[in-house]
């Protein structure tokens, strides 16, 4: 809290207000104790709303900076795997070298689904969206671990996020699997954690899996970027589950139910859908001009964010990324994969562009890496998911940890007051 005090003027009345100065970003003004006077805010998309403190993540959109408990995104991309900054989001530290091959490990034991896992997967229709099928299947999963679900139990919540982070590739495996009638592959604990879920992807049980070192790179580093991105729309969605008591993996279905919408988790498989519209290098001009267009509905996907104001910081650990997956892979001349660096240099040297720093992000690479790889586009939100499940449960985590109450936004009613019921 700081000395300062924000004073509301309502009618005749004056109301103050304590503010708040967290560690980084801006000061807050704690509108708490405005209800009691009759009043309270009104901020549709709570666009100026804190709804929460954390210790977790911060962005700095202004100056294109994303922190992990104080890490740059870039520092942990170059230097660490994704198991690594799983344990530092729910840790709030980096682990030692021995707490690291601990934590490995533990992950390693809970691969495994149940078994009956299986016939849930069977209850779906093969055509069902993977998404659909990963919400139903992580929330069943507290049907399966009802034991350790007592969200004030420290040892118990543990025990949950190991299981999550553990089993979560295994059942974006097993969506794509059953979805193309292939049998499900079991986890190998011989593999690191990118191995293992490109092995349960496109390996088969009549030959042995030997993972490419580059491909397995990337899939790591799609992981460490999208771990977590502060208040977003599902991590908001997890939390506001959370608040009720419900059990995690409710809340954790809750939030790939909110990252499954187009606007929040599709946007890399937006981008592709954008390619192929343009379908060919020779269209690229015509197609920016529309661009350009205000008046004109197409938009390019994939370029801006809504958070940052400058380079996504994770879009320059991606583009690289992408760069190195299709020189290892030879698809330097694939059609689409052309028009996309054409449109990134485009966006990097056009003045319409830079003026408004509609730089490329990382959905724009990101599905590109995922499509060279060969992964189908609706796989593409279920391995958002994926990567995003530690972030969820760790704010989750968080808000449990501490002291918190029942989520319950208020309303600007503007239906009809109370009316007569009419005689008949």
């Amino acid at each position: 809290m700081t000395d300062e005090k924000a004073t509301l003027s309502v009618g005749d009345k004056s109301i103050e207000l304590p503010m708040y100065s967290g560690s980084a970003g801006p000061d807050v003004i704690d509108v708490r104790s405005l209800v009691q006077e009759g009043v309270f805010t009104y901020d549709p998309g709570f666009v100026s709303t804190a709804a929460c403190e954390s210790k977790i993540t911060y962005i700095d959109g202004a100056n294109g900076v994303l922190l992990h408990r104080g890490y740059k995104i870039e520092d942990l991309a170059e230097n660490s795997d994704y198991l690594e900054v799983c344990y530092l989001l729910l840790n709030g530290e980096l682990p030692t070298a021995e707490e690291n091959q601990k934590f490995h490990q533990t992950i390693k034991n809970h691969t495994m689904l149940h078994d009956q896992m299986r016939n849930f997967f069977q209850g779906f229709r093969r055509d069902a969206h993977p998404m659909a099928i990963m919400c139903g299947v992580v929330g069943a999963l507290s049907a399966f671990y009802h034991d350790s679900m007592d969200v004030a139990d420290e040892h118990e919540r543990e025990i949950t996020a190991h299981r999550l982070v553990a089993k979560m590739p295994t059942i974006a495996a097993w969506c794509y699997k059953y979805s193309i009638g292939q049998p499900f592959m079991y986890p190998r604990n011989d593999l690191s954690y990118a191995e293992n879920f490109l092995q349960m992807m496109f390996g088969v049980p009549c030959e042995e899996y030997k993972p490419n070192p580059v491909l397995a790179k990337a899939m790591d580093k799609i992981f460490i970027l999208h771990a977590d991105h502060e208040q977003n729309a599902s991590t908001s969605t997890v939390r506001l589950a959370g608040s009720t008591g419900a059990n995690p993996y409710a809340c954790i279905a809750s939030g790939i139910a909110a990252l499954w919408g187009p606007a929040h988790g599709g946007a890399n498989e937006a981008v592709l859908d954008m390619l192929a519209e343009i379908g060919d290098e020779s269209n690229i001009e015509k197609y920016i001009a529309k661009a350009k267009d205000k008046d004109d509905p197409f938009r390019l996907m994939g370029f801006g964010h809504r958070v940052y104001k400058n380079f996504d910081p994770r879009a320059k650990v991606m583009a690289e990324t992408a760069h190195e997956v299709l020189s290892e892979l030879g698809l330097e001349n694939d059609p689409l994969l052309k028009i996309a660096q054409r449109l990134e240099k485009i966006a990097l040297e056009d003045e319409y562009f830079v003026q408004r720093k509609l730089y490329p992000n990382v959905d724009f690479y990101s599905g590109l890496i995922l499509k060279a790889i060969g992964i189908p586009t609706s796989m593409f939100t279920v391995i958002f998911a994926l990567s995003r499940t530690i972030g969820w449960f760790s704010h989750w985590n968080e808000m449990v940890s501490g002291n918190y109450r029942i989520g319950r936004p208020r309303q600007l009613y503007t239906g009809p007051t109370t009316r007569e019921y009419p005689t008949k």
